[in-house]
């Protein structure tokens, strides 16, 4: 065996016929073997084919994304970049951008993030120094192609991720027009984690006919994470979460709530009793919404409250709880939230918090997760009575029978 064979990093990325470079990269970042969405999705993208990946969030996509577009790219002076990302999320957009920065085979390959709530001076200034990749949200991206600022007529590789949820928000018109800008000659990647008609309509009509790649659970909640719910009169929550926090004692822990004035409302009662808990959702400026997801990744926070604005695509892999505090009304951003924990095949519980008038939710829940889940009982705190053991717990009611009338959202101890 050859010397250089000897000090080359081995992992088990190279059956994937990667550069040396790339594998450095990755031998850096401590990527030791690929999960089942590299594995699958990298080899058929490194032909130049258009490939449709379906993965739930939390599997690696990211880099399965980035890996073919780094390991052929190569340094040129002509402006504009080459591959162009579209994420639905401000915050999406940041962690792409880190992860290509950390998996780049050269300090040369510069990635720039470009999301509203910057100051666009700012951004102009880092666009005029360069860069070959640039991953932004589709609403200020088509803000700087209508300022000419941007140009993507180099642009050979194209990712969507995230597909479903940017249509779910109302991207679908910002996206069609970047498309239409972008050469017809390239590599469309679409990734998403549901293919509804909406996505398989785009995919349709703007790529060459893709290879479809579906690594989606036949189950649509990650088996490792241990769910339950206990149900709780509404003035009785706040108290119920400090019971649970100190009976779970979560590595760390994002709190749900439905609505930006609840979660403020609820982070200010929980700060007076855990000093590091913070808040995030669409009402704070970006700086501020970069700096508390920065303290969450590096675990100066233990305590999120959050809006489904962290329901999706947030990679902090050492979340260890996730309580529902309000029962989202849509059954598939309960998939999404619980999602947050248990990534990569690790232990996660995930607690939801229903009130008398919600029974509805739950079983909608359990319907479209096909799974009963489990009831869990502190005391002091039962304000439903218990369901009927079910004969077959695969398949629950439509209905449930227990549940009365909701009380008043917030009691007066705020």
């Amino acid at each position: 065996m050859s010397t250089a064979m000897l000090m080359e990093p081995q992992s088990g990325f190279h059956p994937l016929s990667l550069s040396p470079a790339i594998l450095a990269a990755l031998h850096r970042a401590r990527y030791v073997e690929p999960t089942p969405i590299q594995a699958a999705f990298i080899p058929v993208a490194l032909t130049g084919r258009d490939v449709i990946g379906q993965a739930q969030t939390g599997t690696g996509k990211t880099a399965a994304f980035l890996l073919p577009f780094l390991n052929h790219w190569r340094d040129t002076n002509e402006p504009g970049p080459q591959a162009l990302i579209l994420a639905p999320t401000r915050e999406l957009v940041v962690q792409v951008s880190e992860e290509a920065r950390k998996l780049s085979p050269s300090r040369h390959c510069r990635t720039i993030p470009i999301y509203g709530g910057q100051r666009i001076r700012q951004q102009l200034v880092e666009m005029k120094k360069g860069f070959h990749i640039a991953v932004g949200t589709p609403g200020r991206v088509i803000d700087h192609l209508s300022r000419g600022t941007l140009l993507l007529n180099r642009v050979h590789y194209v990712v969507l991720d995230e597909a479903d949820r940017m249509l779910d928000i109302g991207f679908r018109p910002d996206i069609e027009k970047i498309l239409r800008r972008c050469p017809h000659e390239r590599q469309t990647l679409l990734l998403s984690a549901t293919l509804p008609p909406p996505v398989l309509r785009l995919a349709q009509r703007y790529m060459n006919h893709p290879v479809n790649i579906d690594l989606s659970p036949e189950k649509l909640t990650v088996e490792s994470i241990r769910q339950m719910y206990i149900s709780v009169a509404e003035d009785k929550k706040f108290d119920l979460l400090l019971r649970v926090l100190e009976r779970e004692k979560p590595r760390q822990c994002i709190i749900f709530c439905e609505r930006k004035r609840w979660a403020d409302e609820l982070y200010r009662d929980l700060r007076h009793v855990h000093k590091h808990t913070a808040t995030m959702h669409g009402d704070l400026e970006q700086p501020q919404r970069e700096r508390i997801m920065q303290g969450f990744r590096d675990g100066k926070i233990i305590y999120l409250v959050a809006t489904d604005v962290v329901g999706r695509g947030i990679d902090v892999t050492n979340i260890s709880h996730i309580i529902n505090y309000d029962l989202p009304h849509d059954p598939e951003n309960y998939v999404h939230r619980i999602g947050r924990t248990g990534r990569m095949g690790a232990d996660g519980v995930a607690i939801a918090f229903v009130t008398p008038e919600q029974g509805e939710q739950l079983t909608a829940i359990e319907s479209f997760i096909n799974k009963q889940i489990h009831e869990d009982r502190m005391e002091g705190f039962q304000a439903l009575r218990p369901r009927p053991a079910k004969a077959e717990p695969e398949a629950p009611r439509a209905t449930s029978p227990i549940f009365g009338r909701r009380t008043r959202r917030y009691s007066n101890r705020l």
